[in-house]
Order: C-alpha cells, then structure tokens, then sequence
C-alpha cells in the first residue's frame, strides 16, 4: 500500500519522507488555507521534496476553466496529480487532462456508480471519501470494498485512494480490503506506531535494565 501525506506542511512532509513514510501528497484548497502559503509557490515546494504525486486541485466549477487551472497546475513539476471533484464538468475535464498525458485525482467520490464514470474518463486516482461517509452513519470501507471489487472485475487501472482517513483503523481496513493508497494527516500515520502493549513492554524492560546498573555507551 502506497501512503500518501494529506497535507501542505512542509516540515511533516519531510519529516515522513525522511523515514521513507511518503509516497506522495495530496493537498486541497482547505490545506492550502491552513499552510498559508501561495498555492503555486508551496506546491512546487513539495513537489520538489517528494518523488511521488503531489496532487494540487482547481478551484473553477465549470470544464472549460478547470481544464485552463489543471493545465497551470500540470506545469508546476513533473510529478502534478491534478485534482478535480467528481462532477459532471469534473469528469469532462479529467478526460481531456488525462488525454494529454497529466495524471488526475478525482476527488470527492460517495459512491461506486462515480468510481465507475471516473475510471472511464480516465482517473489515474479515485478519491472515496471514507470518513465523510462514517460521519452520515454510512460505511466508508464498504464503498472501498465495493469499488475494489468493480475495478477488479472490469480491469480498470484506476487507483483507488481512500481518502479522509480519520484513526489507524481505517489505514488497516483500506489495507485489507485492497485500496492501493490511502492519504491521511502526518498524525494519523504516526499514530500507527501506538500501541499500548508496545509502551507497557518497554517500561518493564527499562526497568529492569536500570537495575543491572549498565550503561551501553
């Protein structure tokens, strides 16, 4: 499973990327605001840190100015995802930005009968937004399993990446139902480490070394 970083923050993004945490970076309007930083200028930052994509979404609405945005956007470093909500206007512009060879995240996806219309317009990535879905009492992860499952019958090479990923628990259910990313906050794939049986073995280790009256160095 490829672990995407959900995040404009440069500072968690290297910090990740460091440990060989980061297969790319997705980011949004929303993150752009947090980071303060100009879209263009923080973008090409991350980009030029990362070798894997980092996606970067428009803003427009309609097809003709998204594809105008995803094509300044595509022109920032080599390694651009556009980002385009899974709309009608979304779909047309992913299948003309895709056509001329961009990589494209569609975003924003609540069902499979979307997932299906994304694939065939040609996403390179499938946005399933699990955590939005648990919020209106819906399973986030079985949207996950049922895309797995029509992309696989079908053979569409579209990559499912689940998106708004909220505990750990959701990266090992998208890992075990197949998603082939998931993109969740610096916090979230740090607090995969976490476990209490981890922290309480480890007090009664160093306790125990401490009355051996050793030192290592």
């Amino acid at each position: 499973m490829k672990f995407f970083v959900d995040t404009a923050e440069i500072d968690a993004i290297a910090e990740l990327n460091d440990l060989g945490m980061v297969d790319g970076v997705t980011t949004n309007p929303s993150l752009i605001l947090k980071s303060g930083r100009d879209i263009v200028e923080v973008t090409k930052e991350i980009c030029d840190l990362v070798d894997g994509p980092v996606s970067a979404e428009v803003v427009a609405t309609d097809a003709e100015a998204m594809i105008a945005e995803g094509r300044k956007l595509a022109k920032i470093a080599d390694n651009i995802a556009v980002k385009v909500p899974l709309t009608w206007d979304g779909l047309k512009a992913c299948n003309v930005l895709s056509d001329e060879g961009n990589m494209v995240n569609v975003t924003l996806c609540f069902s499979a009968n979307q997932a299906i219309l994304a694939a065939k317009a040609g996403a390179t990535f499938i946005s399933p937004f699990v955590g939005r879905l648990d919020d209106i009492n819906l399973d986030g992860m079985e949207l996950i399993s049922d895309i797995r499952t029509i992309y696989d019958n079908y053979g569409f090479e579209t990559q499912i990446l689940a998106a708004s990923i909220r505990s750990v628990n959701h990266v090992t259910e998208s890992a075990l139902i197949g998603a082939d990313v998931i993109t969740a906050p610096p916090e979230i794939i740090k607090k995969m480490a976490d476990h209490a049986l981890t922290d309480k073995g480890l007090d009664a280790f160093l306790k125990d070394w401490k009355k051996t009256g050793q030192n290592i160095l």
